[in-house]
């Protein structure tokens, strides 16, 4: 077996959960172009879900499967709780946030600030786990503040890994929770792609994805090399078709669909979506800005779909007019040319 087919038969790549962002539409939508990616919610606080509309935050479409559930709370009690209504809705994993350094989550004691208290962190995690029998992951930083040297890592996996967690996602820079934005935090401190492999050498029977300013091909199977998995970003969710890349190249995968294929599904999807649950074009239309990204005619597709806001809520031809205006564009450039 050749390193190449070494990659393609351990490759786990996943969706990163971004807030705002990775909601349930999202999702359908990064789903129609790869069938393999592991996809993630939008981190969803405990208090969301015990104090709030549950079906509003959990609900997602059968279609999205393989798909977890990312919790962001501090109580082991609460994230009990939450881990077993994700098991009621049939979550494939349920993944602990140690990660974020909003001030959201910090004036709540979780997220990153998380990482200062690794037994806190041992006990949410066995908590969690004696609610369900699916996967329970974390996600977290290098470090945090002052606590940002090798030997506080290597203490902190070693110790929450007690709980029976195996499998860590990396965000491989260190989070500074007061001085720097979240968008600051996730581009000034430097990467330390280096800090994560080491974790791999230093706990072999434990599963490690890397996460962080990943964007090429390249990168992805340098890195798939040297760790388990990887988890992409922003840059899944901007460039979306990077993911038939990944379907054709990582892994093997036939019968991509093409752009306009997977955006004649969005126009079905919307359709039911408000006929179902009255969900405007808008809250769908801005997710798929990026499908014709670095394209011709990808300017005319956003800025048709960038209307959305002007239009009436159950106008899902919508995506069918963006498409209509390339077509359009693109004849008229071939008389002229």
């Amino acid at each position: 077996m050749d390193n190449k087919q070494e990659i393609n038969s351990k490759a786990d790549i996943r969706i990163a959960p971004m807030i705002d962002w990775t909601d349930r539409h999202c999702r359908y939508f990064l789903r129609q172009i790869s069938p393999n990616v592991m996809l993630y919610t939008e981190m969803i606080t405990c208090g969301a879900l015990l104090h709030g509309d549950i079906d509003r935050h959990l609900r997602f479409n059968d279609e999205e499967h393989p798909i977890a559930l990312q919790l962001g709370g501090s109580n082991p009690s609460d994230l009990a709780k939450c881990t077993e209504l994700a098991n009621q809705y049939g979550y494939d994993e349920i993944n602990l946030n140690c990660g974020c350094p909003s001030d959201r989550v910090q004036s709540g004691a979780f997220g990153a600030c998380l990482m200062k208290t690794p037994e806190k962190v041992l006990e949410c995690l066995s908590a969690m786990r004696s609610a369900t029998d699916k996967p329970v992951t974390l996600k977290c930083r290098i470090g945090v503040d002052e606590f940002d040297d090798y030997e506080f890592l290597k203490e902190f996996i070693a110790t929450t890994a007690e709980s029976g967690c195996d499998t860590f996602i990396i965000h491989a820079r260190k989070a500074w929770l007061k001085g720097l934005s979240p968008k600051q935090n996730r581009e000034i401190p430097p990467l330390r792609y280096d800090v994560v492999h080491q974790l791999k050498q230093d706990f072999p029977a434990l599963k490690f994805l890397i996460n962080g300013g990943i964007q090429t091909l390249p990168q992805m199977e340098e890195q798939l090399a040297l760790t388990d998995g990887i988890m992409i970003g922003r840059e899944a969710y901007q460039n979306p078709y990077i993911l038939a890349d990944i379907e054709r190249q990582i892994y093997s995968s036939a019968n991509i669909l093409s752009r306009e294929e997977i955006a004649l599904k969005m126009i079905d999807y919307a359709r039911g979506q408000y006929e179902n649950y009255g969900t405007p074009v808008k809250s769908i239309t801005r997710h798929i800005l990026g499908l014709y990204q670095g394209q011709k005619g990808a300017k005319i597709w956003r800025r048709t779909l960038s209307e959305a806001h002007k239009v009436a809520e159950d106008h899902f031809t919508l995506i069918q007019d963006a498409l209509d205006n390339m077509h359009s564009k693109k004849a008229q450039s071939c008389i002229a040319a």
